[in-house]
């Protein structure tokens, strides 16, 4: 079944045309890694699928319901969640209230602490439970707003450059938790580390001056000359 399909969906800003009329869908189960070079479009691209910007063309579907029009918080209570590619924590709050904070959007009062507990045993957070978030590493803010998104319950996670920061050591975390998060939740993830690309997709699009210029498995997309030229560097 597919939970995400884009129509047509561009942007444009000031006459520069960010997003060209991406065709995109994205099936139950998947976790589906979006590449391409800086400035390609691929924020621009989950910025329209969340909610976040409006497009200036197509549409955007979620669960066979046109969501196009729908602000990013009713998209939210549909079972989105997105992590930004900055960090977006409440520095001044401890750990479990960040979390807290999101776990009340998707539960009733009474499961938030559960909700909360179990987010930060899933990203290795617990130890800081009650350490304010502005007093954590980059690498751990990024982890914490991980456990932000876990706590809405979500269908479908979208995650913008998680791996920003975190050491060798938690990246290698991070591929267990993708592959953890993958049996209840639907993955979108825009990511330049391509061992963590290649080790946890199940498919891979890729996005260059804002048209799709490639899909398929990990093998496919390596081989694939014209996203060798784009952005591998090896074409």
């Amino acid at each position: 079944m597919t939970l995400l399909s884009t129509r047509g969906l561009s942007k444009s800003f000031d006459g520069l045309q960010a997003v060209s009329a991406v065709d995109f869908d994205l099936p139950q189960g998947e976790i589906r890694a979006l590449i391409g070079p800086n400035g390609a479009g691929k924020t621009t691209f989950v910025g329209m699928v969340c909610g976040r910007i409006p497009p200036s063309a197509g549409q955007v579907m979620f669960d066979g319901q046109d969501i196009t029009s729908l602000p990013a918080h009713k998209r939210i209570l549909l079972g989105m969640a997105y992590t930004f590619q900055i960090t977006s924590v409440f520095a001044r709050l401890d750990v479990s209230e960040n979390v807290a904070l999101a776990a009340r959007r998707r539960h009733p009062p009474k499961k938030v602490a559960v909700a909360v507990d179990e987010a930060l045993a899933r990203v290795g957070l617990s130890d800081r439970s009650d350490e304010e978030a502005g007093n954590l590493s980059y690498g751990h803010q990024r982890l914490l707003e991980i456990a932000m998104g876990l706590a809405q319950k979500p269908r479908l996670l979208i995650l913008d450059e998680p791996t920003q920061g975190l050491s060798e050591g938690e990246i290698a975390g991070f591929k267990d938790l993708i592959r953890d998060l993958a049996k209840e939740a639907t993955i979108l993830l825009i990511e330049h580390n391509m061992s963590v690309v290649m080790e946890t997709a199940d498919r891979v699009s890729v996005l260059d001056f804002g048209v799709l210029l490639a899909e398929g498995t990990p093998a496919e997309i390596h081989a694939n000359a014209a996203v060798q030229a784009a952005y591998l560097g090896t074409g």
